[in-house]
């Protein structure tokens, strides 16, 4: 794999930027380039908030920068609206790739869903092919620039739109295509998983694998119906496990230890944690969305350190590139200097990740190999 140079991140004697990378949850319709979005929105005639990519860029931050997940959303008005065509589809998925393997990212998971890119006639499957067109012209764009990465779709259906069980059907016959996993998204409060049950039902007996939306706009019993309704593998984002966890004074629990304290799961917690249920936690986007405002609002108080020492299967991701203004890059560099997270906790955080990817066994044992590789060459 090959990264141009770059600074080491401060505290760190290493370069964040050109270690492998495994990216699980980052939307397709979050992370278009503000000058794409400019020359798509000019071909079908859409308004913006911004007529140059800089300030349009500055747009999407600001907006996002809210602390409302509802205000947090509507950023996508746009960015879906220059997304109908099979060529603009395309073209955003292709740079999508670009983007991550330019950011060091070997292997990446992207979500979107089709049910919202059908306005100009495109039908599912067209919409699907066409993501997946952009996707493939994206690899060998980034092999062509001598960087390594394997991507694949999470079909997403929106909680509100009462399409699972067809977009569940879409994604199992793209499953030799593209596509890798289903997920359901947009409101999480008032539509909980069990609404979309049956479509769960059938992506089990097909052996297609879920992550579920659940634990960032809602808590623990949004959890529970993603683990129970939705047979989740993972929770995308999942940050609000931590509200069932307390912190107690060791030496009040009697364990003579004055002044430290000590975590007690609860039994959702112990559930998640001692599955190996994967977290999809997005540091940045957690914040802006209000996620985690029950902990505090800056990095500092974001529980995720919290849940990487007490043993879950924390993996970081960003959600929106676009929207929150950060890369795989810059949330790994916001942890080592929150946390002084070293050159063995990132290695630990991508193999995370690596276990919990919606790939084969034995896919995942190489992928393995390539990161600890990397990994040990740049600790040399």
């Amino acid at each position: 794999m090959t990264n141009s140079s770059q600074t080491p991140a401060p505290g760190t004697s290493f370069d964040i930027r050109s270690l492998p990378k495994v990216s699980l949850h980052d939307h397709l319709d979050g992370g278009l380039r503000p000058a794409t979005i400019l020359e798509l929105a000019a071909e079908v005639g859409h308004t913006l908030p911004a007529s140059d990519a800089e300030a349009l860029g500055r747009w999407f931050r600001d907006s996002a920068d809210s602390g409302s997940l509802v205000r947090y959303l509507e950023t996508f008005d746009h960015t879906i609206a220059v997304m109908q065509t099979r060529g603009a589809l395309a073209r955003v998925a292709r740079e999508f790739v670009e983007d991550l393997a330019a950011d060091g990212v070997v292997y990446g998971e992207v979500r979107w869903a089709p049910e919202q890119h059908t306005a100009q006639g495109l039908s599912l499957d067209e919409a699907v092919e066409a993501v997946q067109e952009g996707l493939s012209a994206g690899v060998a764009s980034a092999r062509a620039a001598g960087r390594v990465i394997q991507v694949g779709q999470l079909i997403t259906a929106m909680r509100h739109g009462d399409r699972g069980q067809e977009i569940a059907e879409l994604a199992v016959r793209h499953r030799d295509r593209g596509a890798v996993g289903f997920d359901i998204a947009g409101a999480e409060k008032g539509f909980p998983p069990s609404r979309l049950a049956d479509a769960f039902t059938y992506l089990a007996a097909h052996q297609f694998p879920a992550t579920v939306h659940a634990g960032e706009a809602d808590g623990l019993e949004s959890i529970v119906d993603a683990l129970v309704s939705g047979r989740a593998l993972r929770l995308g984002h999942g940050v609000r496990i931590a509200e069932d966890i307390s912190l107690e004074d060791a030496d009040a629990a009697g364990n003579g230890d004055e002044g430290v304290e000590t975590a007690v799961l609860g039994r959702v917690a112990a559930w998640v944690r001692d599955r190996g249920i994967a977290l999809e936690l997005c540091p940045s986007s957690n914040l802006q969305t209000g996620a985690v405002e029950a902990f505090g609002n800056d990095i500092g108080s974001h529980p995720i350190d919290m849940l990487y020492q007490l043993g879950f299967k924390v993996t970081v991701n960003t959600d929106n590139r676009l929207m929150s203004g950060v890369s795989l890059t810059g949330e790994f560099e916001l942890l080592a200097d929150t946390f002084g997270y070293d050159l063995s906790d990132l290695l630990e955080l991508t193999l995370n990740a690596v276990d919990a990817a919606f790939l084969p066994l034995e896919d995942r044992e190489a992928l393995t190999e390539f990161v600890v590789s990397e990994f040990e060459t740049a600790a040399s």
